[in-house]
């Protein structure tokens, strides 16, 4: 009775509110502001089992990150870029996620994805070991491997899949099924190690098992005998002579190294797809006969369905993250939006009644926006200045006190520092930043000014952003710990 009442009170002073004639009503800000109140108002929060749970992971992909991505498409799509949507931005529910690692304020890829992937956070460089494992100490391993969604998800009859465009045994898609002492253990394990396999030989393991159904992404030279020619034209990496494609077609698993290849396949054994001998291509580098992103989340979601009881699907852009290592923002937000494009597409291809979507990132990176830019600057160029009429900035750029212009988007440290290496090994700018022209920043390969001198650029340990939709999604609300991802889940596909 008190809730009903309650809830008629709130109708009846929403109404009210959304009556009102004041100056600003005819507003389209004001309008929309309305408009967004009427649908938190209608929203009813889905309680029903999850059959699919799908978890999309933009590598590196925090909140700076999503905000280049936001302004990229948006202004690709002709419009100012700070009012688009990207399609996850559309879901009803979301959170912010803190991403410490047990033994690290910046945290690390491996450890991160291993906490959502098993409801308890974990030590930096390890994957899916208990806090009392140590890193790169193989001794540690017994005893402290940790029980994985993915093998929850076996045992509940539904399928697995993990799609990537990073290595498929690089640190987050690897969380979906291995357990290791250290994330580079990536096709050998350190000599006296025989606690734990290599993480190539896992997943093989992991899909002869039946844990992992379809597993699509890079990373060929892992799984082949050092020497020894890959699928892709490449040489192999592994040690020890095994060439684990070989053993994976022997135990059924379906293999394609190409995106004519990977829709040649059949549709009832299992599929490993790797294109590439190491990471595969940034989206503007892609190949057509490299899979996207979308084409390999087509492929999954179409595969996986085929289970009447469900599935559990890992899907990573890896490479967000190794654009802003390379200072390279603009190649970020392109992939970026290859991501938004297949999260978009996720949603099209299964039902929010059944189907749990979750969108987040690992880690964010440490990025900067450069101020005060008026609207409508292109996010992968110069700052211009806020215009006093209208809404387009002007077109004079906004200069620093030394008098030279700088790019909206900037690091705080990486291999492209305006300090270089002087003769007796310190670092200075003698001269000053240097000078940058608008079309050297928007230069596809351009890397933005950085301050502190790094081979690579460095994570950042502020939160990611979290959307969600579907069963249970309306769990996520507020600040959360990284690992408490798991457990929405894990509920999620078996309500109390």
């Amino acid at each position: 009775m008190h809730k009903m009442l309650a809830a008629s009170a709130l109708a009846m002073a929403a109404s009210g509110a959304f009556a009102q004639d004041i100056a600003q009503s005819g507003s389209d800000w004001y309008t929309a502001g309305q408009d967004r109140i009427r649908a938190e108002l209608a929203k009813q929060p889905n309680t029903n089992t999850a059959k699919n749970v799908i978890l999309f992971v933009a590598d590196g992909n925090g909140v700076a990150s999503n905000y280049m991505n936001r302004l990229w498409a948006g202004q690709q799509d002709g419009g100012y870029g700070d009012d688009y949507v990207q399609p996850q931005e559309a879901f009803p529910h979301l959170a912010l996620v803190k991403t410490y690692n047990i033994n690290a304020q910046t945290p690390d890829s491996a450890p991160t994805a291993g906490a959502m992937n098993t409801g308890v956070k974990q030590r930096f460089n390890l994957i899916n070991l208990g806090e009392n494992a140590v890193t790169d100490d193989c001794s540690t391993v017994p005893g402290n491997e940790l029980t994985l969604f993915s093998e929850l998800m076996t045992e509940a009859g539904k399928s697995v899949g993990a799609v990537t465009t990073a290595r498929l045994t690089h640190a987050t898609p690897a969380a979906v099924y291995a357990k290791t002492a250290h994330r580079d253990y990536e096709d050998a394990v350190p000599e006296g190690c025989d606690t734990q396999k290599d993480i190539a030989s896992q997943l093989i393991d992991a899909m002869a098992a039946g844990t992992v159904d379809i597993a699509m992404g890079g990373g060929a030279r892992y799984f082949v005998p050092e020497g020894t020619a890959t699928p892709n034209g490449g040489k192999g990496h592994r040690p020890d002579g095994v060439n684990l494609i070989e053993e994976a077609k022997a135990a059924g698993i379906q293999y394609a190294s190409d995106l004519d290849g990977l829709n040649a396949l059949d549709m009832a054994h299992p599929i490993l797809g790797m294109w590439t001998d190491s990471h595969a291509s940034y989206e503007v580098d892609r190949p057509a006969t490299e899979p996207s992103l979308s084409d390999m989340t087509k492929k999954a979601i179409e595969f996986l369905a085929q289970n009447e009881n469900g599935f559990y699907l890992e899907i990573e852009a890896g490479r967000v993250d190794h654009g802003n290592h390379a200072n390279n923002a603009k190649r970020a937000m392109t992939d970026g939006k290859a991501f938004a494009d297949a999260v978009a597409l996720a949603d099209e291809l299964t039902d929010d009644a059944d189907t749990l979507i979750i969108v987040t990132a690992d880690h964010e990176h440490a990025i900067a926006m450069n101020g005060y830019c008026g609207r409508g600057t292109p996010i992968d160029g110069l700052c211009y200045d806020v215009s006093n009429e209208g809404i387009m900035h002007s077109d004079e750029p906004v200069l620093g006190d030394d008098g030279k212009p700088y790019t909206v988007v900037g690091y705080l440290n990486g291999s492209s520092s305006v300090m270089v290496e002087q003769a007796d090994g310190s670092y200075a700018a003698p001269e000053g930043r240097p000078e940058i022209t608008q079309e050297e920043a928007q230069d596809l390969d351009y890397v933005q000014q950085s301050l502190i001198p790094k081979s690579s650029e460095s994570h950042s340990g502020v939160d990611v952003a979290l959307y969600a939709k579907g069963p249970w999604s309306h769990l996520f609300d507020g600040t959360i710990e990284q690992n408490v991802i798991f457990h929405v889940m894990n509920y999620a596909v078996a309500p109390e």
